[in-house]
């Protein structure tokens, strides 16, 4: 038995402990109130990192919230590798659907539930735990360690972009490793070979200087909400496609064998459909619902509010209406641009007798993807067969990790996904959990990752 693997037997209880400990922190990072919290979890991680026997860490600021890095750079004639997770966590809305309260951890059987149980304080810390084995287990890590670990991607990283050029020789590497992800099931692995880009807009529709009385002016002048309406209906056709001009021009078409690998990976459309509770799927012509949510671009409304929402009735015209969306994007989609045709559209199609604001949201990011034959890749994929008895399915997410795009752009490194969460862990939805039998495995995982990656990296 390696001794790392001897370490993380004999610590698994105080590992539990802490990532209880951890899961208590309301890191949320979409809301204001909170941004002390998700400080103070950058803080416990910043410590964890040290106690695991990392040097130079340091919390940099932003401009938003913090990232944590730390290294380990003892392994000469190895590859830097960077591991990258964060430590922020989705609102927990609507809370009175959560069994248990989020941020009491609150363990059943072998889950833990929690708000970022799995998504990705437990994945994150898997890694970070892999790493303490093989320094006080091994004595030494078989590569050279960097660490990012944001607490900021859950609203898209937008200081991420400004952020990274100032610090690219710090965060300088042969391969970024993502503990942001998961497996095909407790049984199944799986490789990611691309996550979908995001960018988003919302739309202000502005009427009178006031709400007004409908019985007195309804009929006589727009109503921001009938035009905001007409604006959304006219974003996406009745098939499901988006009507927005110039939308697909630059979606890469996949190959007969890319279509093929997306189609061994296990899908059951009933059981889909009946878990989620809705009768029929729906989307883009032509296409499979897996590659719907992988390969094809998406717009989506998010949120949309405007007049009386209260309990009971008020004959109000509304004085305005607002709508948040966001698309989806694929290879070789830019944000900007879509962004750009998004005003462009919605200017076009604005009814008169309404201002209309097009404000670009915060979250932003390219789509990414990984060659199959990537060295890294190919390490990975070594290791899911040897856990799992069985080689890993070929699959893309329909999610974002806009930091993958900056890697790729500033520090010139690929990124592979190596998590083990699973799709049904309800993460960024009421009882999140997380698996410890995959808290344990990834822990075993990652060691085993190192060690092949320090293995099989090509000479330049």
């Amino acid at each position: 038995m390696p001794a790392y693997q001897s370490y993380l037997d004999a610590h698994q209880e105080r590992f539990l402990t802490e990532l209880l400990d951890f899961l208590r922190i309301p890191s949320i990072s979409a809301l204001p109130e909170r941004t002390e919290d998700v400080a103070r979890a950058g803080q416990w991680v910043a410590d964890r990192l040290t106690a695991a026997g990392v040097d130079n860490v340091e919390t940099l600021p932003t401009g938003g919230h913090p990232v944590v890095y730390g290294d380990w750079l003892h392994a000469p004639g190895k590859p830097t590798i960077l591991i990258y997770g964060h430590f922020d966590v989705q609102p927990v809305d609507p809370v009175e659907l959560w069994t248990h309260p989020p941020f009491e951890p609150t363990v059943v059987g072998d889950r833990v539930y929690a708000r970022g149980a799995s998504d990705n304080k437990g994945n994150m810390l898997a890694a970070i735990l892999a790493v303490e084995a093989l320094l006080q287990g091994e004595g030494a890590a078989p590569v050279n360690l960097k660490f990012c670990l944001e607490g900021q991607e859950e609203i898209g990283s937008p200081q991420i972009p400004a952020f990274m050029p100032q610090h690219r020789e710090r965060f300088a590497c042969d391969l970024a490793v993502s503990a942001d992800g998961g497996q095909f099931s407790e049984t199944e692995p799986l490789l990611l070979r691309a996550l979908r880009g995001i960018c988003g807009v919302q739309i202000d529709v502005s009427g009178a200087y006031t709400d007004l009385h409908s019985g007195l002016h309804g009929g006589r002048i727009q109503n921001p909400i009938h035009a905001l309406s007409q604006i959304l209906a006219s974003l996406r056709r009745a098939d499901g496609t988006v009507a927005v001009e110039g939308f697909y021009d630059d979606v890469v078409e996949l190959s007969a064998e890319e279509r093929a690998a997306i189609a061994r990976a296990p899908f059951d459309r009933d059981e889909y459909l009946q878990k989620l509770g809705v009768e029929e799927e729906f989307g883009e012509p032509g296409y499979t619902t897996q590659e719907r949510g992988w390969i094809r671009p998406t717009l989506e409304m998010n949120g949309i509010w405007g007049g009386f929402q209260a309990e009971g009735i008020k004959t109000v015209l509304p004085n305005a209406a607002h709508a948040k969306i966001t698309c989806r994007l694929v290879a070789d989609q830019d944000p900007e641009r879509i962004i750009a045709l998004l005003q462009e559209h919605i200017a076009q199609h604005a009814p008169p007798g309404v201002t209309v604001n097009v404000t670009p949201l915060s979250i932003h990011g390219k789509p990414y993807s990984i060659p199959a034959d990537h060295w890294g890749a190919l390490a990975a994929a070594e290791v899911l067969t040897e856990f799992y008895g069985r080689e890993p399915y070929q699959t893309r997410s329909g999610g974002s990790i806009p930091i993958t795009g900056v890697f790729q752009e500033q520090l010139g490194a690929t990124t592979i996904s190596f998590g083990f969460g699973i799709d049904d862990e309800n993460y960024h939805a009421p009882d999140e959990f997380y698996r410890l039998a995959s808290f344990r495995k990834g822990q075993r995982a990652y060691c085993r990752l190192l060690e092949r990656l320090g293995e099989v990296m090509p000479a330049e």
